[in-house]
């Protein structure tokens, strides 16, 4: 999977991502990115691509040419259909859905935000883009942001994980919290691990796992909860939790 990243700090971005499961993906050509500079396209001899907001107020905002001007000339040369994301405060929330679909595609265009923004006409002149928002917080700029969504597709991507399953069981893969996991030693301060891990009966430790994962996410999110409508199975298991935890 291909992915181009407009910035205005590509090194910030590449910095993040060049250790880890993202390292390796990089290393073994799972994944490509390819950097560009925003200001590479300004106008001005100074390299500015950035301009006070018409009506005033603070802050400094994006201009669209040099935008659009970078946009078109990366679809230009690979493909016009790219999907391009700018990275806004009011972007759709980016979650673990969102980031199984864009695991499917080939290429994508991210581009991260600075100052008060980008001016509105990018978004009403750049077809098949989208806003995106990692959560309803402030950050300085889209660069993390960016590195933490390249993160999330990447792990989908097949190959990437030592272990193919192992993004199937991430927490929110099925609209779930993971369930609690436990090493050696077997016992510390008192505290054991639970014997069911320790019975080497995989049917039983499976029905644990889902039962605690379906549980936990009750416990500590029950948005998700409400969200993902439970079976009547899966009410029965949360059911036989609860009871369990009130005992």
């Amino acid at each position: 999977m291909k992915f181009t990243l407009i910035t205005l700090f590509p090194e910030e971005i590449k910095s993040s991502i060049s250790f880890g499961v993202l390292g390796r993906a990089i290393k073994h050509k799972v994944i490509e990115i390819d950097y560009i500079s925003l200001r590479d396209y300004s106008n001005n001899k100074y390299q500015s691509i950035d301009d006070k907001p018409y009506g005033g107020g603070p802050g400094m905002l994006i201009q669209a040419k040099p935008l659009i001007k970078a946009i078109t000339k990366i679809r230009t040369e690979r493909n016009k259909n790219i999907p391009v994301i700018f990275l806004t405060p009011q972007g759709k929330l980016f979650n673990q859905k969102t980031a199984q679909a864009y695991s499917q595609i080939n290429e994508l265009i991210i581009v991260s935000g600075r100052y008060e923004g980008f001016d509105e006409r990018v978004h009403e002149l750049i077809e098949n883009s989208s806003e995106v928002s990692i959560g309803d917080y402030v950050i300085s700029g889209g660069e993390i942001a960016t590195g933490v969504i390249i993160d999330a597709i990447t792990r989908l991507l097949p190959g990437v994980l030592g272990d193919e399953n192992s993004a199937k069981q991430d927490s929110f893969s099925e609209g779930l919290l993971d369930y609690p996991h436990y090493t050696r030693p077997e016992e510390i301060e008192g505290v054991k691990v639970p014997e069911v891990l320790l019975s080497g009966n995989h049917n039983a430790i499976n029905e644990w796992r889902i039962k605690q994962s379906i549980g936990k996410t009750f416990v500590k999110r029950p948005d998700l909860i409400e969200k993902r409508n439970l079976t009547d199975e899966e009410k029965e298991i949360l059911n036989e939790y609860i009871k369990e935890n009130k005992e």
